[in-house]
């Protein structure tokens, strides 16, 4: 069996060039005054951003996406609700309400009955009384001022 030749390098003039790393400003500074702090504030051999960086650099990145999706949904349902006003429009029939609802509407319509109840329910409506009875007492004694 035949065997390779022996693997030949170019010959670099014996001249080895320097290899410049960004750190070597820094070096540089300690070699020179030893007495300084290795503990800078700028690490030396870290490249990597702070783990807390990363972690809202991510949690921002993913808020975009959700916003995206967030809006691309809502026009889809937008315009799902028009398309079926418009079929009922061509039907002669009342349209139907909305299947997508906002959940903020929900909420408020449940709490409508109560936000009404206060203008005619007569034991709020005393209660009510009461404190502007209280309110203008204590009106009344301020104004008349306070004796010691």
């Amino acid at each position: 069996m035949l065997r390779a030749p022996p693997a030949t390098f170019p010959s670099g003039d014996g001249k080895v060039q320097k290899i410049n790393l960004p750190e070597d400003v820094y070096i540089k500074f300690f070699l020179k005054h030893p007495d300084s702090k290795h503990q800078d504030a700028i690490k030396i051999c870290g490249f990597e951003p702070v783990p807390a960086r990363i972690f809202g650099l991510r949690v921002v990145e993913l808020k975009g996406h959700g916003m995206e999706y967030w809006a691309e949904k809502t026009k889809k349902q937008a315009y799902a609700y028009a398309r079926l006003k418009q079929i009922a429009r061509l039907q002669g029939k009342r349209p139907p309400p909305n299947p997508y609802p906002s959940a903020i509407k929900e909420i408020q319509a449940e709490k409508r009955k109560y936000v009404r109840d206060r203008f005619f329910n007569p034991s709020i409506l005393k209660m009510v009384q009461m404190l502007k009875e209280e309110r203008a007492a204590d009106f009344e004694d301020r104004r008349r001022g306070s004796g010691w």
